[in-house]
């Protein structure tokens, strides 16, 4: 039995990855970000401006300091505010279905959508949406499987800074009103994959919001 295969999850990253692969690519208009170590996509317009600006008064109203699990928000590891929307809303349930349907994934399997806003100065230091193994962490969310898809949608134009970087890809995505933004969290194997380190880099100049949803190789709800 080689390392690989005690990883947990294995065969359910792999077996959703490869699903979400097929399906996306089949997608008319998504573009394929050209990697050799990950798999990512990026779709335009896929919030209408009203919808992003109604999003980003959601997220203003419930904007709390964003948590990191183990790092107090003191340390400045992750210093945005996240604004946590109501899982019943027609508005976010009509939002995150249009995410699941173009996804080909099961809703159970989706956190709810969460909402980030950076003021000037704020960021996210580098880190992966997978959990990593053997940390409490992992023993905690592990009942829900790993994460295995992270979609994310930018709602704005930032003034000056503000990038997702993938700085193991030499990739960066400025943000760009409704865009969609996809990754596979595993490599084709179904291993997490760290080259999908990224950062969420200091806004420099105005704000940005964006909203994140991630999904479960095991039903979330």
């Amino acid at each position: 039995m080689n390392a690989a295969s005690l990883v947990p999850d294995q065969s359910l990253l792999a077996k959703q990855g490869k699903a979400v692969r097929e399906r996306l690519n089949a997608v008319p208009g998504i573009y394929r970000v050209p990697s050799l170590k990950a798999e990512l996509w990026a779709l335009g317009d896929f919030f209408t401006p009203q919808e992003c600006r109604k999003m980003m008064r959601m997220i203003d109203a419930g904007a709390k300091p964003s948590k990191a699990f183990d790092t107090p928000y003191s340390s400045g590891y992750r210093t945005s505010y996240s604004g946590d929307v109501d899982p019943f809303d027609p508005f976010i349930i009509r939002l995150q279905r249009r995410i699941d349907d173009l996804l080909g994934i099961d809703p159970s399997y989706g956190e709810t959508m969460q909402g980030q806003r950076y003021l000037q100065g704020q960021e996210f230091k580098p880190h992966t949406d997978w959990f990593p193994y053997g940390t409490p962490y992992w023993e905690q969310e592990k009942t829900r499987g790993q994460r295995s898809i992270t979609a994310m949608i930018y709602l704005n134009e930032v003034e000056g800074g503000g990038h997702t970087d993938f700085p193991e890809l030499g990739l960066s995505f400025e943000p760009k009103p409704g865009v969609l933004l996809i990754w596979n969290n595993a490599d084709m194997q179904g291993v997490p994959n760290q080259a999908t380190l990224h950062t969420g880099s200091p806004v420099t100049a105005g704000r940005k919001y964006v909203v994140t949803k991630w999904y479960r190789v095991k039903p979330w709800y």
